[in-house]
């Protein structure tokens, strides 16, 4: 097969598994990461050893989702410099910044705060540990939005301009360049998708228990927890969703074509399903709203776009091939995501209102708890076919021209990878790649099921733990002083 002795597709595809398998772990943490904050303000509130032990199986849970991230994270930097050496000579001058100030302002703050979590709870104040666990989540939240303003920028260039020699693009502006025109739309609309993933593990794992008979309590705090925070976040998502899709209708034209099948210039209809028949460059559908994408991405019903044939004929987008371009991929993953988003609000609705009538009538209902339980594959696939979406759309290009991008700064595809890598080297390491990521899955999935199904135990040393936060907590009120284990008003009877 012609895929098999093209070096540059091999790249593409390694890249783009690694990239979905990375993100995998990736919402868990960020998502998690809300979940186990708000499990520590509750437990500082309440100082219950049982809210002490939820804790504690949340730290486990976001520790060794974590650490398997945080590898396959490392993988994907290395492959700029191997796999798209010219890539990483056009953006060096801008891409290096954003990932440097990863590593050193959100990796380490996450992960030093991290082993506070881990190892601090009998050696800082209660207070202090309950703003480690917030900060852990701010961490995460850091980590993404360097990580997006490097996407971001190549989605959207800014702040920079054309080498003299044309070889590399260089930094003119950095604030431009990092608050490109699509960072601030991309970066609420990925964050608020991982928050609702953390929300649907943390309602899957109640609802698991529930099954099972065990920890009900745990089991119906946590289904309350996750399904607050699902169900706003899910309502957040449609204000996010649209302005990601105004950024795209308004900086990357061949994307929005792409992702409603345009070939001609139209007034694009929103459709709920449908298929590309690529041949006669149409798309098929039994159901559509008349200008409906029209109306979402400009607040009228018949603003006219123009389509793939109209925008290859222009200078600016003239690499673009409509014969050749991902029209059908990118049509349906970014109808799967939407059609996933259906299910999200469903399953959120569902679960909000069945986790807190009449105290929870949703322990007597076990259909739900078995769609709860399966909800997670829900938000990660609308996930995975987003960014499927976004990656895709921009072909032929990595790095896009959009439309107020600096003139000349752009680089297809083709011209990014290594000219030095072959195509049997890439075939070795794919299969290295995915022999190693099986197993590490496999492990992670086996450590998560030893601690679900040990629980939210309450040991003798989380009561102990518990009695010693709450000693300090008195301790650091003025007016107050311990005697004989019995805390007295100091110059009162």
């Amino acid at each position: 097969m012609d895929v098999f002795s093209d070096p540059v597709m091999l790249a593409r595809i390694q890249f783009a598994l690694t990239a979905a398998y990375h993100f995998f772990f990736v919402p868990l943490t960020i998502g998690l990461g809300l979940i186990l904050a708000i499990n520590e303000t509750r437990y500082y509130r309440s100082r219950n050893e049982k809210d002490a032990a939820a804790t504690k199986f949340w730290v486990k849970i976001f520790t060794a989702t974590f650490v398997i991230g945080v590898a396959t994270g490392i993988t994907m930097e290395f492959s700029f410099g191997t796999n798209w050496a010219d890539y990483s000579r056009f953006v060096g001058d801008i891409f290096g910044a954003p990932l440097a100030a990863e590593a050193l302002l959100a990796f380490f703050l996450e992960s030093v705060f991290l082993g506070i979590l881990l190892f601090g709870r009998k050696t800082v104040s209660p207070k202090f540990y309950l703003v480690s666990a917030w900060l852990v989540w701010f961490g995460s939240c850091l980590s993404a939005l360097w990580i997006l303003i490097a996407n971001s920028w190549m989605q959207t260039p800014a702040g920079a301009e054309l080498s003299a020699d044309g070889s590399k693009a260089v930094i003119t502006d950095f604030l431009g360049a990092a608050f490109n025109p699509s960072l601030m739309a991309r970066y609420g609309h990925v964050v608020v998708a991982l928050l609702i993933m953390g929300a649907f593990v943390a309602m899957a794992v109640g609802a698991w228990y529930l099954l099972k008979g065990k920890h009900s309590d745990f089991a119906m705090k946590t289904m309350r927890v996750g399904a607050v925070v699902g169900i706003v976040t899910s309502c957040v998502m449609i204000f996010t969703a649209h302005a990601s899709a105004v950024v795209v209708s308004e900086e990357q034209p061949t994307k929005l074509a792409m992702m409603e099948g345009m070939y001609d210039d139209e007034v694009p209809p929103l459709y709920l399903f449908g298929w590309v028949d690529e041949e006669n460059q149409k798309v098929v559908t039994p159901f559509a709203i008349p200008g409906g994408t029209s109306f979402l991405a400009t607040g009228t019903w018949d603003t006219e776009f123009q389509g793939l044939n109209s925008l290859s004929e222009t200078e600016q987008y003239g690499a673009l091939d409509p014969e050749t371009a991902p029209v059908g991929f990118v049509f349906q993953t970014y109808h799967l995501m939407v059609m996933m988003y259906g299910l999200i609000m469903i399953t959120a609705i569902l679960a909000i209102v069945f986790s807190f009538r009449k105290g929870g009538s949703i322990k007597n209902m076990k259909w739900l708890q078995r769609l709860v339980v399966i909800s997670p594959v829900f938000p990660l696939i609308a996930i995975q076919t987003g960014w499927f979406t976004a990656e895709m759309g921009r072909q032929p290009w990595v790095v896009y021209p959009s439309a107020t991008g600096p003139e000349g700064v752009a680089l297809a595809t083709n011209d990014a990878a290594s000219a030095s890598v072959s195509s049997p080297e890439l075939l070795i390491t794919m299969v290295l790649f995915f022999l190693v990521y099986v197993f590490l899955i496999f492990a992670w999935a086996r450590v998560m099921g030893r601690f679900i199904k040990e629980g939210p135990v309450v040991k003798a040393t989380d009561a102990e733990a518990a009695s010693d936060d709450e000693a300090k907590r008195r301790e650091a009120v003025p007016g107050f002083a311990p005697v004989d284990d019995v805390a007295v008003v100091k110059g009162g009877e």
